[in-house]
């Protein structure tokens, strides 16, 4: 089984080539700032312009697929699993 750890930067990345997709604009245009809160979980919010939009987990791991997908090359349906860590932030775990 293939395993490898995603970094916070790759986390945006995927969240910011995935939004620019859908939305079908330049990825640089987005802005993406990850959170974790105790009672909600990981979230994200992403700026587009003057528009602010909030992510949950469950986007944030649609972003995940597509960039492991088109990016990666790899099969877009292994596990997925997060980890808060202090020094490396906001990493996730994929094992295919």
């Amino acid at each position: 089984m293939e395993t490898m750890t995603i970094s916070e930067q790759d986390i945006v990345n995927a969240l910011c080539l995935h939004l620019a997709n859908k939305k079908d604009l330049d990825p640089q245009k987005v802005q993406i700032e990850l959170f974790y809160d105790d009672d909600y979980g990981y979230s994200a919010e992403a700026y587009i312009g003057d528009r602010k939009q909030i992510l949950v987990e469950a986007n944030i791991i649609e972003a995940l697929r597509y960039w492991l997908e088109t990016e990666m090359n790899k099969d877009p349906y292994g596990s997925l699993r997060f980890e808060l860590n202090e020094d490396a932030g906001i990493t996730a775990h994929y094992q295919a």
